[in-house]
């Protein structure tokens, strides 16, 4: 028998999140432990008149392609899956990872080439579908955040499964903050970093992209950062985990970087191209249904009372400024002493907003 949350999550990915209606192509990307609610989903967009297909990635497929791929086979770029996805209106991901350490291992410079290599690919799907990233309950991300898998579903769904229309217009109070907003600083420990953010757009996400969502973010001028900041807790990247992370900055650029555990991957990522030393996002999280941080970026930036810069790609609904192969969220807790400024005036403190969303 089908979980009833489940089917909750699906009415919620297909009618809310994709807005899949007839005739819509929509790419369900999956992996085997997610089948019960990959096949709400797709049972959910046939009633709806879509033409769905699902797409399985099968456990140790990501390994084995970065082992053994050689340099000319990460160099392929994949015509037909361009192809597809310039044919496809909606693409629903559901993650259920069974070894989120997978490419712990995996030299990161293949990575990287391979995200160059599909970043046609990636930015196509950004900027001209329906797109949503859902992650599934699995005994490896149960055990990544401390916690039974029941327990952690049960967690899952609390932050996921809530009136997104209403927490909508919680966010409108935020986003016309920062639309309005010029200046940025945010200070905590080992912290202080400053930037504009004057032109930039705010986005609110209420479900239409991530799920769970929860964030109002935008976009630093790019040129602008200065100052230093530490991160709370670790960076997770293809599988990789960062910790202690401080990371200098001057007039938009990383100028220094270390880090505790995993430093030279940090440095490798951002050697990546020209853009992964600027940052390409700033987020306020906004979900405090999430309180816990469980090594999953998909939740843990949404956190109420944290805010994260991502290295990288800007989105081009906030303003495009920065272009890179690479988009990677960093966290920094601001519930203990940290305090977030727009325009001089203090907006948060300790994790709190000084106005009700």
């Amino acid at each position: 028998m089908t979980d009833p949350r489940a089917k909750k999550a699906a009415q919620i990915l297909v009618d809310h999140s994709a807005k899949l209606k007839k005739g819509d192509y929509v790419q369900i990307i999956t992996d085997p432990e997610a089948k019960e609610l990959a096949l709400e989903v797709y049972k959910l967009a046939l009633q709806r008149g879509a033409y769905p297909k699902i797409v399985v990635s099968l456990p140790g497929q990501s390994y084995i392609y970065y082992k053994y791929a050689s340099k000319e086979q990460l160099s392929k770029f994949p015509e037909i899956s361009y192809y597809e996805i310039k044919k496809t209106d909606a693409v629903i991901y559901i993650g259920a990872p069974n070894n989120t350490k997978e490419l712990t291992n995996v030299d990161p410079k293949k990575i990287s080439i391979r995200q160059r290599v599909c970043k046609k690919i990636s930015d196509y799907r950004v900027n001209n579908t329906k797109w949503i990233l859902y992650e599934y309950p699995t005994e490896a991300l149960a055990q990544d955040a401390e916690m039974s898998l029941e327990e952690f579903t049960d967690f899952a769904y609390n932050a996921t499964n809530v009136d997104w229309k209403k927490e909508s217009k919680k966010q409108d109070k935020l986003k016309k903050i920062l639309d309005k907003g010029k200046s940025v600083r945010i200070i905590g420990k080992n912290t202080d970093i400053s930037f504009s953010i004057a032109g930039k757009k705010a986005i609110k996400c209420d479900g239409d992209h991530n799920m769970p969502d929860g964030e109002v973010f935008t976009e630093p001028v790019k040129h602008s950062i200065n100052g230093y900041i530490t991160y709370d807790f670790p960076a997770i990247h293809g599988g990789r985990e960062v910790d202690g992370i401080r990371l200098e900055f001057k007039d938009g650029k990383v100028v220094k970087a270390t880090a505790t555990k995993n430093e030279e991957f940090l440095k490798q990522m951002l050697e990546t191209d020209s853009g992964s030393k600027y940052v390409g996002e700033f987020g306020v999280g906004v979900n405090y249904n999430i309180k816990k941080f469980i090594k999953n970026t998909l939740f843990d930036e949404k956190i109420g009372g944290t805010i994260h810069l991502a290295l990288g790609n800007a989105y081009q609904e906030t303003g495009g400024e920065n272009s890179s192969a690479i988009h990677w969220d960093m966290i920094k807790d601001l519930r203990k002493g940290g305090k977030l400024y727009i325009d001089g005036k203090l907006v948060q403190e300790n994790g709190k907003f000084k106005f009700k969303l």
